[in-house]
């Protein structure tokens, strides 16, 4: 199978489905806790209307990683695109029992590629939560470099941990992936 930017080796990328409300659903709080978004429960009405906000083709979007055997590994979102700047942040989430397969470095090249080589952005932003020892080592193995440390800004678990800033220009990415 050809490597596209939405196809590569293991999975596939494909945009949120109304149906995909059962996966939001679903997510557990350590999940949601990496992503920021451990809050109360939400009606039904209230994800549906998350969801199909989530539909919109603007370049804040989000993903859902496929693996060959059709599995749901992941998700991740691109945010705070800043076309004027040539800036965007993403995060990015692989569910439990497919970490560890590579899928959250292939997420992040495809999603990277596409901004970098088709839509121009200039630079990716990432902020990692310093309990998130995994994610700052993968960052790190990417090439992202670490550009700051901003204390204590995200509550979890009855303490507040810090926000590790990573980021990768166009420039430095080319020189590690082209």
């Amino acid at each position: 199978m050809a490597v596209t930017y939405w196809t590569g080796k293991k999975l596939t990328l494909r945009a949120i489905q109304p149906e995909d409300i059962i996966i939001f659903e679903s997510l557990d709080d350590e999940i949601l806790r990496n992503m920021d978004s451990l809050y109360f429960p939400r009606s039904a009405e209230r994800m549906r209307e998350w969801v199909e906000g989530q539909l919109e083709e603007v370049d804040e979007f989000r993903f859902i990683a496929i693996d060959r055997d059709n599995n749901i590994v992941g998700i991740i979102e691109t945010f705070d695109c800043d076309r004027k700047n040539g800036t965007f942040d993403y995060y990015l989430a692989v569910f439990e029992p497919y970490r560890g397969n590579g899928y959250a470095k292939e997420m992040i090249l495809m999603v990277l590629r596409f901004f970098f080589l088709e839509l121009s952005y200039q630079k990716v932003n990432a902020t990692v939560y310093s309990f998130n020892t995994p994610s700052m080592h993968l960052h790190e193995k990417l090439g992202f470099l670490k550009e700051g440390q901003l204390r204590s800004i995200i509550f979890t678990k009855g303490f507040y941990y810090d926000g590790i800033c990573y980021g990768m220009t166009r420039q430095e990415f080319d020189m590690k992936y082209a």
